[in-house]
């Protein structure tokens, strides 16, 4: 009998943490042949995404504490897929961006990542499928409302 068996029907959060820990499993060994770890790669693709900014609100998007904090970026910098420059608003803040380097190694992350879902998708039947289309909706509300719940 699979784990997901013997899960109970109605145990919600109890499945989705098992169907979430499967993908985040295979997502994460995407990453594992370039040296960049599930976090750094996360707080890459913030740097990449929102461009320029500072630790404070690096932190704050992560939702991750400073002191580990700098050590991802002191090694994403030390890797070379980050720059870390002044602020020139406040010398005692820092800025980081990303390097060419760095937005590399997250669009070819990224690629992987997204070549692995699809073809998971492209093995599911047409009715599953639109299924899950449909949920789609509902499932971006739900990680939003987890990530308010971090937040708080």
């Amino acid at each position: 009998m699979p784990p997901s068996a013997a899960i109970d029907e109605a145990d919600t959060p109890a499945r989705l943490r098992v169907i979430v820990g499967k993908i985040s499993r295979r997502l994460n060994a995407a990453a594992r042949g370039s040296g960049v770890t599930p976090t750094r790669l996360s707080t890459l693709g913030v740097i990449v995404r929102e461009g320029p900014l500072r630790l404070s609100r690096l932190a704050e998007i992560e939702g991750i504490n400073p002191t580990m904090l700098s050590r991802v970026v002191a090694a994403l910098d030390g890797d070379g897929l980050i720059r870390r420059k002044p602020d020139p608003d406040d010398r005692r803040a820092c800025i980081v961006e990303a390097t060419a380097a760095g937005r590399r190694t997250h669009d070819k992350l990224r690629a992987e990542r997204g070549r692995i879902l699809a073809e998971g998708l492209a093995d599911l039947g047409a009715d599953d499928l639109a299924r899950l289309e449909a949920a789609l909706p509902a499932l971006e509300a739900f990680a939003d409302a987890v990530l308010r719940e971090r937040t708080r």
